[in-house]
């Protein structure tokens, strides 16, 4: 099979997924109230509800209503979020707050990833030495502790106390000094986005200071973000290359008097990167859909934070926009997840 024709089998086999997300979601904003909520706002006047109804179907049967509810999805109508302190369509809602997510979703999972297989392999390598034991207590702890602990201590300790040592503290909430971004941009309104990434528009902005301040404010919810995924992959990695290290072509390759350089690496590494991959597309596909405890601790104004404030004010048009995200946000990790496959497996052929 051409890796094409294996793109295209897998992003038809995701139609019904989508498909049963999209269903499942218009089902319950009929049990939670009326869907007409998704379009009118505490200031629609009650004389222009009838007419509303009228042009999105809802005075239809509930089978034209759904198709119509699927043809809008198509057009891109995805409803009016109210919990954005106005009314703004879903669409966009999601284009302005995505950018954040992402950003943040990279530097938790780069950090995750370059230190979480190294860790892995080393603790594997090592079973039962000092280095093992304090490997497996620091992954313990990554995924023992509750995130929104974890962040509170983090401002406490990064943000809240650096003043009392004398060492400059970590920003503790947002994504820039919008003063700062005044002075460098000569402007009394400071950042004004480009591509809604910090870090590409202080490039684009020709803005070292602005970078800078863009990495700072990364730092705390980037760490914390990524301290769980990081724990995850660790023992991930640790427990496949335990695994694949018992295998006899493992046994093979040292009786020959290869160096365990390259038995580790060349060898072992392939096969053991096969679960922990799939570990790192689901994480990663979590990560991007909006981790809701961190962005809410660090004042991230991302997804999560608008799937929280959709949920808290009843925005059934935000919660329904933010739940078809999350079903295309994971199908799409899984799909690349796959094609890594093919790479680290041979036996899987795309052609």
């Amino acid at each position: 099979m051409k890796l094409r024709d294996f793109v295209i089998r897998r992003m038809i086999l995701a139609i019904p997924v989508v498909f049963g997300v999209v269903t499942i979601t218009w089902i319950l904003s009929y049990i939670v109230g009326d869907p007409i909520a998704m379009y009118i706002t505490e200031r629609t006047p009650p004389a222009a509800i009838p007419g509303i109804r009228a042009i999105h179907g809802l005075d239809e049967p509930l089978y034209v209503q759904y198709f119509y509810y699927i043809s809008s999805l198509l057009r891109g109508d995805w409803g009016q979020s109210r919990s954005v302190g106005g009314d703004m369509p879903v669409l966009e809602v999601i284009a302005r707050r995505l950018p954040a997510t992402t950003e943040l979703a990279i530097v938790a999972m780069v950090f995750a990833v370059v230190l979480g297989i190294p860790l892995g392999i080393l603790s594997a390598t090592k079973k039962d030495k000092p280095v093992d034991h304090v490997t497996r207590v620091f992954a313990l702890a990554g995924v023992s502790m509750p995130i929104f602990w974890f962040g509170l201590l983090l401002k406490y300790l990064l943000y809240y106390q650096f003043g009392v040592w004398h060492l400059p503290n970590l920003p503790g909430d947002g994504r820039i000094d919008n003063e700062l971004w005044k002075a460098l941009l000569g402007n009394s309104r400071g950042y004004v986005p480009i591509t809604n990434f910090i870090l590409v528009d202080s490039i684009l902005y020709g803005e070292p200071w602005g970078f800078i301040d863009g990495v700072t404010h990364l730092i705390m919810p980037g760490f914390c973000l990524g301290y769980l995924t990081l724990a995850i992959v660790t023992r991930m990695m640790r427990s496949s290359m335990l695994e694949v290290l018992k295998e006899d072509y493992i046994t093979l390759a040292r009786s020959k008097g290869l160096k365990e350089r390259v038995v580790i690496y060349r060898h072992a590494l392939r096969n053991a990167m096969i679960p922990t991959v799939t570990v790192i597309g689901l994480a990663f596909g979590g990560l991007m859909s909006g981790a809701v405890l961190t962005e809410t601790i660090f004042n991230w104004d991302g997804l999560g934070v608008w799937a929280t404030r959709a949920i808290l004010q009843s925005d059934i048009a935000a919660i329904n926009g933010f739940t078809l995200l999350v079903a295309l946000i994971f199908v799409g990790a899984n799909l690349i997840v796959d094609l890594i496959y093919g790479a680290l497996d041979p036996r899987i052929r795309f052609g």
